[in-house]
């Protein structure tokens, strides 16, 4: 049986959930058919034109209707897409892990891990801080650790995926957002005289996200904590690793 067979067979959803009247008539099958096709259509044209809630509303009845058919899988990632535009971060995360979990040698896994990494991804501020132009560096990362391990997971298992270099691009703008919040707080308790937790937490952002544009800053900081902890040997052997690497 085709794929286009089992979307066809197994699309349909009940006519209250989706205002569908079908005429009576002798061919029943060519009725259900017909109502199959409008159904499925319409949710793809509701999540292509940005109406995801009504999308989400048809796929997940169909789901609910056929949750052991063939195209429960393609439903699965139908709904992953459209939670995730949606805005509904947390039902991305869980249908993509449920996808996985349930197929795990499914040639879409790549895609799943890209939904799960983007619902996860927090490229833009909030509107306080667009409204402030508050700093996004500055927000607590939350969520943005579990992006770069599902990008990351993406990139190791497939690296041939259509998008693993979209996924390596997020990877290194996560990797320079942590290590600029890291800098951040020890920028923080350097100015208010914590000079060890200001040597602390710039030192992790240098170890843990080494390559990050924020280097060169956490250089500084852990510099000038060491002249203020009096280690002026430890300040100027900084210094001189600042300047070698970041003339």
């Amino acid at each position: 049986m085709t794929l286009k067979t089992n979307i066809l067979r197994l699309a349909a959803i009940t006519i209250a959930a989706l205002g569908l009247t079908a005429c009576a008539g002798n061919d029943e099958v060519q009725t259900e058919v017909q109502s199959i096709t409008e159904a499925y259509e319409e949710a793809q044209t509701s999540v292509r034109r940005g109406n995801y809630r009504r999308g989400i509303m048809i796929f997940e009845a169909i789901q609910a209707r056929y949750p052991f058919s063939d195209l429960s899988r393609q439903i699965q990632l139908e709904l992953m897409y459209a939670y995730y535009k949606g805005g509904q971060m947390e039902q991305a995360v869980e249908a993509a892990d449920t996808f996985m979990r349930e197929n795990p040698i499914h040639p879409r896994v790549d895609y799943a891990l890209y939904i799960k990494g983007l619902a996860y991804y927090e490229p833009k501020p909030g509107l306080l801080e667009r409204w402030f132009r508050k700093d996004v560096t500055q927000r607590p990362p939350k969520d943005i650790e579990l992006a770069y391990s599902s990008l990351r997971r993406l990139v190791e298992r497939f690296p041939a995926s259509e998008y693993a270099p979209d996924a390596e691009q997020r990877m290194i703008a996560i990797r320079n957002r942590l290590a600029a919040y890291e800098n951040h707080v020890a920028d923080y308790y350097l100015r208010r005289g914590a000079y060890v937790a200001a040597l602390n937490r710039a030192r992790n952002a240098l170890e843990s996200y080494n390559g990050a544009e924020g280097n060169a800053r956490s250089l500084e900081i852990m510099a000038s904590a060491y002249d203020n902890l009096g280690m002026t040997e430890l300040a100027s052997d900084t210094r001189r690793v600042l300047s070698q690497n970041f003339p």
